[in-house]
C-alpha cells in the first residue's frame, strides 16, 4: 500500500475549485448573487469569448471594508453566517465562504471595492491563488470584480469547456434565472461588447418577464397562488401555446434561489398535464417561500439542490395550486382525485394512473428467399386494369389523378418519378426487405390491414409514412440536395437571448437542412425559405422544435446525429391517422415501405409493422391448441 501525502494548499484549492467552478456561468452565478446580498441595485456583467477570456462585474452594493479584502479571498471567509446554527436561518444566497477563494485559485483575479463610510476603495489583484499586491485606489461605492483567463493553470478542465457561443448561452440563462428573482435589481448583460439583456427594477415580475422572453410569453401566461403553514406558492404558468419541447424555460426558486427540483417539476407538470399539448413542457416560473428549517440548501457547494423536511406536502402545496388556478382561469371541469400516495417517487399513480399495458405480437418480416421478391414492379406495364395476382408478384395500376395531387402537393412525394432510360442504361435496383403483400383494406383509418403469404400484415400508415420521409430527407441532407421553397411573406422570430446565441452556434445546421433565414434585428430572425420536403408545416413551431431538439442534445453530439434527429421532423408532413386513404395509396405506401433502408420501425422507434401468423389466428380461435 502507498504512504498518505498530506495536499499541498495550492492543490487541495484547485480540487475545491472544481465543485464550485465548473464553468465561466458559475463565476458570473457566485459572484452575482455576492452582490445581490450587498444589496446592489445596479449589476452590470461584461463577457468576452463565452467569459473564458475576460468576466467583469459592476455593483453599487455596500462594498468590502478595507481590512476584509484580503479576508475576502481565504477558504471559508464569510459573512453570512457566524456559526453552524445559522445554516437553519439563511436568508442570504451565499453563505460556504468559497467562491472567492475558488475563482481566484483558478483565474487571474482583480477586485476593487469601496464602502460609504471611506473616501477611497481597494484593490487586490490574485494570479492562481496567488496575491500580487494590494493598494489603495479611487472607485465609486459598490465593488467590481474582474476575471481573466479562467483555467489558465487548469489545462484538462480547460479542454472540458464548450464553445464561446455554448458557454455564453449557458451565461445568458442563469442571468435570466436571477434578474426573474430579483425584479427589483436592474440586470445588464453585455457579451463581446454587445449587449444580450436589460431589465429595470420593478416590483412586477411580469415586466421583468416581458424583458427576458418577449411579449408573446408575458401575454399567455396564468397566475397561481396557494399558502400553507410553512411556505407559500406563486408564480405563472404559460399556455399550452408557449410550451416547449424542452425543460429550459422552466424556473424554480425557493426563498428566491435558482434550484433544480425534480419533485416541484413533476408536481407543476402533472397538474398541467390534462392541459399541455403531448410532449410538451410547460413554461412555468414559480417561487416557493418556506421557513428555513423546512429546507436544506447545504446539499451541493453549487447550492442548486435542496431537501426539504416533508416531500409530501410540498408536492401537494404546488400541485394544488397550479392546477386549481389553471382550471378556473382554462374554464375548464376537469376534476382529479386529490390523493397524494406516491409523493416520494415524485410521481402519483392515484392522479395519473399507469395505461393499460398493450401487447404487441413479435416482429417477423425476413425478406424471403426468392428472386421475386428482390424485383422491383414494373411500373411500365401500369393499366387501368384490375391488379393480377400471380403467385407473389403484383403490380401497380396507374395512380388516380387525385392521388398523385395529394401526395405530391400536401404529403410530400411517396415515388420518385421513374425516370426515362434507354437500352443502354442501367440502374441498381433496391431490394425489397419483405415480400409484396395484398392490400385488404384500412382499419379506423389508421391501420392497413395486408394479407401475406404466411400470415396478416398490419401497418400503421402515419409511422410507415414517417419512415419513408425521414430516410428520403435524411440523404438529401446528406448529399446536400435539399430543395428548399421560397415563402411568400417572410416569418419573422423574435428569439430570447439564449435561443438566439444557440441559433447563431448552429446556423450551418439550420442552412444545411434547407433553410434560409437571415439576421433581422437584435435576437431576431427572418426565415425566407424552407425545406420543402416539410410541406406546410408551421415554420414557427418547426423551428422552435428544432432548436429545442439541439439544445436538448448537448455539445457531445456530432453533425450527423444533429440531421438525424432533425430529419425525424419529417413526420410534420407524413399522413396522419384518421387519414382516409384509397386503395391505391395503401399500395403505393406499402411498395415504397419495402424498399426503404429500415422499413419496420419509424424514426421514434416505434413499429410500423405488426405479424400476425396464422397459426397465432388459429390459436385464439381455438382451431388448435
Amino acid at each position: 500500500m502507498k504512504r498518505i501525502n498530506l495536499l499541498s494548499t495550492e492543490t487541495s484549492n484547485k480540487i475545491a475549485a472544481g465543485e464550485v467552478v465548473e464553468r465561466p456561468f458559475s463565476v458570473i452565478k457566485e459572484l452575482v448573487e455576492n452582490s445581490i446580498d450587498a444589496e446592489a441595485k445596479n449589476i452590470i456583467i461584461e463577457v468576452k469569448e463565452g467569459g473564458q477570456k475576460y468576466i467583469k462585474i459592476t455593483d453599487d452594493g455596500y462594498g468590502i471594508y478595507p481590512e476584509d479584502v484580503h479576508k475576502a479571498f481565504l477558504p471559508h471567509a464569510t459573512s453570512k453566517i457566524g456559526n453552524v446554527d445559522d445554516i437553519y436561518s439563511l436568508t442570504t444566497f451565499g453563505f460556504r465562504g468559497e467562491a472567492l477563494a475558488s475563482i481566484s485559485a483558478v483565474s487571474n483575479t482583480i477586485l476593487r471595492s469601496r464602502t460609504k463610510d471611506f473616501d477611497y476603495g481597494k484593490e487586490i489583484s490574485i494570479s492562481g491563488g496567488i496575491v500580487d499586491y494590494v493598494k489603495d485606489v479611487g472607485c465609486n461605492i459598490g465593488t467590481t470584480i474582474e476575471v481573466s483567463d479562467l483555467f489558465f493553470n487548469v489545462p484538462a478542465r480547460k479542454k472540458f469547456l464548450k464553445s464561446y457561443q455554448r458557454e455564453a448561452a449557458l451565461i445568458s440563462d442563469i442571468v435570466n434565472r436571477l434578474a426573474l428573482a430579483n425584479t427589483n435589481v436592474s440586470f445588464r448583460l453585455f457579451n463581446n461588447s454587445k449587449k444580450v439583456l436589460t431589465t429595470y427594477s420593478t416590483e412586477n415580475l411580469l415586466d421583468t418577464i416581458r424583458s427576458i422572453y418577449g411579449k408573446t410569453v408575458s401575454e399567455s401566461l396564468i397566475q397561481f397562488e396557494k399558502h400553507s403553514d410553512i411556505a407559500s406558492v406563486h408564480g405563472y404558468i404559460g399556455n399550452s401555446e408557449i410550451s416547449r419541447g424542452s425543460r429550459n424555460n422552466q424556473s424554480i426558486f425557493i426563498n428566491k434561489r435558482y434550484v433544480k427540483n425534480k419533485l416541484i417539476t413533476t408536481a407543476v407538470e402533472q397538474a398541467f398535464k390534462s392541459f399541455l399539448t403531448i410532449n410538451k413542457f410547460p413554461f412555468f416560473v414559480l417561487f416557493l417561500d418556506i421557513f428555513p428549517e423546512y429546507v436544506d440548501v447545504n446539499v451541493h457547494p453549487t447550492k442548486s439542490e435542496v431537501k426539504f423536511r416533508d416531500d409530501r406536502e410540498i408536492f401537494k402545496l404546488v400541485f394544488d395550486a397550479v392546477h386549481h388556478d389553471l382550471r378556473n382561469s382554462l374554464n375548464s371541469s376537469y376534476q382529479i382525485e386529490e390523493d397524494y400516495s406516491d409523493v416520494s417517487l415524485g410521481i402519483d399513480n392515484t392522479i395519473f394512473p399507469p395505461a393499460p399495458v398493450t401487447v404487441q405480437l413479435p416482429i417477423d418480416l425476413r425478406p424471403l428467399d426468392n428472386e421475386e421478391s428482390r424485383k422491383l414492379p414494373d411500373i411500365s406495364a401500369i393499366n387501368n386494369n384490375p391488379i393480377e395476382v400471380k403467385e407473389e408478384n403484383f403490380k401497380f395500376r396507374e395512380e388516380p389523378e387525385h392521388f398523385k395531387t395529394k401526395f405530391s402537393n400536401d404529403k410530400a412525394v411517396l415515388l420518385e418519378e421513374k425516370e426515362k432510360e434507354t437500352d443502354t442504361e442501367y440502374k441498381i435496383i433496391p431490394e425489397a426487405k419483405f415480400p409484396m403483400p395484398r392490400v385488404i383494406g384500412q382499419f379506423s383509418n389508421t391501420y392497413i390491414l395486408c394479407e401475406g403469404p404466411d400470415g396478416l400484415f398490419i401497418v400503421d400508415q402515419h409511422a410507415a409514412h414517417e419512415k419513408i420521409l425521414f430516410e428520403k430527407y435524411r440523404e438529401e441532407i446528406k448529399n446536400r440536395e435539399v430543395t428548399a421553397q421560397v415563402l411568400i411573406s417572410p416569418i419573422v422570430i423574435e428569439l430570447t437571448p439564449d435561443d438566439y446565441i444557440y441559433y447563431i452556434e448552429n446556423t450551418v445546421v439550420f442552412k444545411n437542412i434547407g433553410f434560409n433565414i437571415e439576421p433581422f434585428g437584435e435576437n431576431t430572425i427572418s426565415i425566407r425559405e424552407v425545406p420543402l420536403i416539410l410541406g406546410k408545416p408551421d415554420i414557427n413551431g418547426l423551428f422552435m422544435s428544432i432548436l429545442d431538439n439541439i439544445k436538448n442534445m448537448g455539445s457531445g453530439e456530432t453533425i450527423d446525429v444533429k440531421y438525424n434527429k432533425i430529419a425525424s421532423l419529417a413526420c410534420k408532413a407524413a399522413v396522419k391517422a384518421n387519414d382516409n386513404l384509397s386503395m391505391e395509396e395503401m399500395r403505393v405506401l406499402i411498395e415504397t415501405l419495402r424498399f426503404i433502408q429500415d422499413p419496420f420501425n419509424c424514426p421514434h422507434g416505434r413499429p410500423t409493422i405488426i405479424k400476425i401468423t396464422l397459426n397465432e389466428l388459429e390459436k385464439r380461435f381455438k382451431r388448435i391448441q
